[in-house]
């Protein structure tokens, strides 16, 4: 009799066990799919988007739908992986889309202004304080499959609160 109640009390604790694994591996499928494929946080600092993001840093989220079906456009604030290096992300502004004409001022390479043409597939980025951004000025149009997502709400700090401003 006593071996039946051990099995049974096995028994019981290992469903319990696999009752709570299921959930936790539900949970985390969950938290993948949410966090690649629909709305992720991200954590921006550095002065090249001052002043619309802080110097300091801001929690920000952004959603993943947009640049996947192609809703993304001038002026939206962007996640971008980084075109020198994959394992970073950049914040930055699209400032132009494939077929439009760009032209821009470089600070750091004299008062001359230049001329680009946007590329099929690709965009052109840029941050807010041109004075501090590494941006498509240096390392020119990236393609549009390197758009992460769009920001559309900021998480911290808490006195700014709400939605980005595009």
């Amino acid at each position: 009799m006593k071996f039946v109640n051990y099995i049974a009390q096995w028994r019981s604790a290992a469903k319990e066990a696999l009752d709570h694994t299921a959930i936790t591996l539900k949970f985390l499928c969950w938290l993948h799919v949410t966090n690649n494929y629909l709305c992720s946080p991200t954590h921006v600092y550095g002065p090249s988007m001052l002043p619309t993001l802080n110097l300091a840093g801001d929690v920000i989220l952004a959603e993943h739908l947009s640049p996947r079906i192609g809703k993304v456009g001038h002026g939206d604030l962007v996640v971008v992986r980084s075109p020198l290096n994959p394992n970073r992300n950049l914040t930055k502004r699209i400032v132009g889309m494939e077929g439009d004409t760009v032209t821009f001022f470089d600070p750091l390479r004299g008062d001359a202004t230049q001329t680009v043409v946007v590329p099929k597939g690709h965009v052109w980025i840029q941050g807010d304080n041109i004075y501090a951004s590494h941006d498509s000025r240096h390392f020119g149009p990236i393609p549009y499959g390197l758009i992460q997502g769009k920001v559309f709400f900021r998480v911290w700090p808490l006195d700014v609160f709400g939605r980005v401003d595009q």
